[in-house]
């Protein structure tokens, strides 16, 4: 599953494709001059708010978009919203913010965000998540996937299926046992090694299922897998 659009280049040899998307310049000039000493990434263009941030992710076909939650007029999440919804060539997005707070990463990641950053992080781990989604793949921590969970077992929807996808049980009857198990612990966030070793499996034989359940499911990486699991009751919290 791509993170962005096919372009002519040979995938190794052109660079990384950035959006920035906030409010506050000085942030987004904080970013950019993190951002452009790094060889394999490009900064495509910046924007100060969410219908901005829609508009030109659809003139400049980014990669990765870095967005913020609280601008003016069309927020964050909506841009989220807008900017997913394009399909499977639509870009990833990074949502950056500086509230840690569970309202945001779960809305977040509802509306299609592929990874959720606090701006108090250090340059490093942004630079290396707008790598991991340029690869296609969702940055999901441990802790974070622990908040996930944690979202699904509150009162008033102990089954967590509160969001289940109309076409769930048609989805789900497309995947073989192997991959539907393979579904399962990518809920329970583990990496392709893990679920290699838990299976008896090769890393490369695990990817091979990993990018059909995500094909066969309609989701764009990982981070989505996880929530679709628990939305859809493919597991349940705390089993």
């Amino acid at each position: 599953m791509s993170a962005g659009p096919a372009h002519d280049t040979p995938e190794a040899e052109r660079p990384i494709r950035v959006l920035l998307a906030d409010d506050q310049h000085l942030v987004r000039t904080g970013f950019r001059v993190i951002l452009e000493v790094e060889d394999d990434i490009e900064v495509v263009g910046e924007a100060a708010d969410g219908e901005r941030a829609v508009s030109m992710t659809r003139a400049t076909s980014p990669d990765v978009v870095l967005m913020d939650v609280e601008m003016p007029g069309m927020d964050g999440l909506e841009a989220t919203r807008q900017i997913t919804a394009d399909g499977p060539g639509a870009p990833a997005v990074l949502i950056l913010t500086t509230f840690d707070r569970d309202d945001y990463l779960f809305a977040a990641l509802r509306a299609g965000a592929s990874g959720f950053l606090l701006k108090n992080g250090t340059p490093e781990e942004l630079v290396e998540a707008i790598r991991v989604l340029a690869r296609g793949d969702g940055l999901l921590a441990p802790e974070i996937t622990r908040r996930v969970i944690s979202t699904f077992a509150r009162p008033g929807d102990p089954t967590g299926t509160a969001h289940r996808r109309p076409d769930a049980d048609a989805a789900l009857a497309e995947l073989t046992p192997r991959e539907r198990e393979v579904l399962v612990l990518l809920a329970a966030g583990s990496s392709n090694a893990e679920i290699a070793a838990g299976i008896h499996l090769g890393e490369a034989t695990v990817k091979t299922h990993v990018s059909r359940v995500l094909a066969k499911l309609g989701l764009r990486d990982r981070v989505q897998a996880v929530v679709f699991a628990y939305e859809n009751g493919v597991v349940r919290p705390g089993g």
